[in-house]
């Protein structure tokens, strides 16, 4: 995976985000806020394992869909709403591009990943980080994508 895919999916998710417009979400779903709190949440533990598959240390990366929504909605609270959330996944997802490019040979790093994306994407292996890095790029941010574009008024 280049870094270019990785940006490219962040900057159509934020171009969603700043057109704004989103509505309430149908019952138990994310709204436009949770999503991109927990899309900036997301960032930080996958910058955490990108730092240390760089660094050579092992790690375990467990996606937050469901198992941290407590968390989530503390992160929309002290974002203070969408205009915070955004400026929060910008500062998040470039970090973790910036981080990528610097990934080299260590990309092929098997990292211990736990990620479910509803029934369609169940992963509970070690996977060569790079390629949790590509389904977050190809699987992850287009469903959140999606949800967005749903949320539209």
């Amino acid at each position: 995976m280049d870094s270019g895919t990785l940006r490219r999916a962040y900057e159509e998710v934020l171009a969603e985000v700043d057109a704004g417009g989103f509505g309430v979400p149908p019952d138990g779903q994310f709204s436009a806020e949770q999503i991109v709190a927990h899309l900036a949440a997301n960032d930080m533990l996958m910058t955490e394992a990108t730092e240390a598959v760089i660094a050579g240390s092992p790690f375990a990366y467990y996606d937050l869909e469901s198992v941290h929504r407590p968390q989530v909605d503390a992160l929309v609270a002290e974002c203070g709403g969408l205009d915070g959330l955004a400026a929060l996944l910008r500062a998040t997802s470039q970090k973790l591009c910036a981080l990528t490019e610097r990934l080299g040979p260590a990309e092929q790093t098997p990292v211990e990943t736990h990620l479910r994306e509803g029934f369609d994407l169940i992963v509970d292996e070690p996977l060569p980080w790079v390629r949790t890095l590509d389904l977050h790029a190809r699987v992850h941010l287009p469903k959140h994508l999606s949800q967005l574009r749903l949320l539209r008024d």
